[in-house]
């Protein structure tokens, strides 16, 4: 790799990688911005849509956002026993791109699900290989010009998912909904075409596999076309009705399933884990984690759900709304909320953090993690308001109920996401640390199914029911992080963390 070409200061493939996840993350956000109203549209409606009643779109997008984390796992490990990291972001971009061609495709129920199937399958191999390499690059440099690196591939990740609501959002709203799902594929076409001319810059970071036989390769490969043909094999099943269930009950199952999935992994693991005291304890607070965790993203991304729904339909956006055919803007436009707000205050958080610790102040762990969820809570209560104002006037609200929604949000966000991973490796047993980070990513599938679940059902039947459902979800969020904040003196205990 040549030692000449930089980028802000850091080896030149930083590039490369960051205009991929740009455009990766564009793509999804684009598209995540456009599903729920998409399939809540009528097929009559002059942009028409898929037709289906808030639950079942709820369903939907909860077993697939479920479905995209989940399928990080097994991403993971085809990139690190078979093809290597950069093949997989590859490949991972392409079945991206072509997810979202197949939803561009007007007419068939199957071809539109199997267009979410291809995204679970592209995100599932890019995302996770993709901050691999960005690691690689930085092998045997300072941990302060790695975090530095990581903080700038983070931009990209903001930037893509905060301008593609903007653009991919506007033209499906507004135009149609299929064009805006042409938009989002031909994004991540975009980012697969300037990774390829640009690959050379990434040297030898992510190449093939090393230290993996012929016999283990072939293994692999036979376990993974097993896996796929069975997969394939179910969802025909269901899809014909062969297996009867409806979608929002497939959802529950998968949700259910995950969680299951995590408890017997956690049992066997101090049961049989062969730990001593502490590392029990450890492991302990390493599945309490995993509980918030799913218990906050079931809230935080209720974004693309309830929050997008209640844009629609009773957010006042008639504001720079006299461009648009209806006289209002589309209500995907707040789906790049949470990007923007991440832009301006990450940098505010981390120095608070600093400032804190340099004072011997900075809070636990657990207590950040309470902190989170309490403002999760305290969002839906913002929620609950602006619900009881849209049902006694019958009107609608400013967007500034919305809008401060997200930034409550995000600040739960800022106070729970970057300290998660990091603990997990840090308490969990050196023989258990990936399968534990796995649990990470499980807390998240957790989540968004629940996530779709909820969206679905709140003010899915009366919108008179809605401020009792979002003062519900206060009191869930915000009960269950007041609980974590008062227990954390004893829990700090558990992480090993200074007094």
């Amino acid at each position: 790799m040549s030692q000449e070409k930089t980028f802000l200061g850091h080896p030149r493939g930083l590039a490369t990688l960051f205009m991929t996840e740009f455009f990766e993350r564009f793509t999804y956000y684009g598209m995540r911005a456009l599903l729920v109203l998409f399939l809540v549209t009528a097929t009559t409606d002059a942009n028409p849509g898929f037709g289906i009643d808030r639950e079942a779109a709820g369903a939907i997008y909860g077993l697939y956002t479920g479905a995209v984390f989940l399928f990080s796992l097994p991403g993971g490990w085809i990139a690190d026993r078979l093809i290597g990291q950069r093949r997989a972001v590859y490949y991972g971009g392409l079945i991206i791109a072509l997810g979202n061609f197949l939803l561009a495709v007007p007419g068939s129920a199957a071809v539109f699900y199997l267009g979410l199937a291809c995204i679970v399958i592209g995100v599932g191999l890019l995302k996770p290989n993709i901050s691999a390499i960005v690691g690689a690059l930085y092998e045997g440099q300072p941990g302060a010009r790695r975090d530095a690196g990581f903080s700038i591939f983070y931009m990209g990740i903001n930037l893509g998912a905060l301008l593609a609501p903007f653009v991919a959002g506007t033209i499906g709203e507004s135009w149609n909904w299929r064009a805006g799902f042409f938009c989002a594929g031909a994004a991540m076409l975009l980012g697969v075409i300037q990774y390829r001319a640009t690959e050379h810059y990434l040297g030898d970071a992510g190449a093939a596999p090393k230290n993996v036989s012929d016999e283990e390769r072939a293994r692999g490969w036979r376990n993974v076309t097993i896996g796929g043909v069975l997969v394939a094999l179910l969802a025909v099943l269901l899809y014909t009705g062969v297996i009867p269930t409806t979608i929002t009950e497939l959802a529950q199952l998968f949700a259910s399933g995950m969680v299951v999935v995590g408890f017997v992994f956690f049992g066997y693991v101090l049961l049989f884990g062969g730990l001593d005291s502490n590392e029990k304890k450890r492991v302990l607070l390493i599945g309490l984690f995993f509980l918030c965790a799913s218990l906050f993203w079931a809230g935080f991304e209720q974004a693309a759900t309830t929050f997008n729904l209640f844009a629609r339909d009773f957010t006042d956006r008639s504001l720079f709304g006299d461009s648009f055919a209806n006289g209002e803007h589309p209500a995907a436009w707040y789906q790049s909320a949470n990007p923007i707000f991440v832009v301006l205050f990450a940098p505010v958080f981390a120095w608070v953090w600093v400032a804190l610790g340099r004072r011997n102040l900075d809070p636990s762990s657990p207590a950040k993690f309470g902190l989170a969820l309490v403002l999760v809570g305290v969002g839906f209560l913002v929620m609950m308001f602006a619900a009881q104002l849209v049902v006694s006037t019958g009107g609608k609200v400013a967007p500034t109920w919305l809008l401060l929604t997200y930034l409550l949000h995000t600040f739960g966000e800022l106070c729970l996401s970057p300290v998660g991973l990091s603990n997990v490796t840090k308490l969990a047993p050196k023989r258990y640390v990936g399968q534990m980070l796995g649990t990470w990513f499980l807390g998240a599938a957790v989540g968004n199914a629940l996530a779709g679940l909820i969206g679905g059902h709140v003010g899915s039947s009366d919108a008179t029911a809605m401020p009792a459902q979002f003062l519900q979800m206060c009191f869930i969020a915000g009960g269950a992080g007041m609980v974590l904040i008062v227990a954390s003196p004893w829990l700090k205990k558990l992480t090993g963390e200074a007094s």
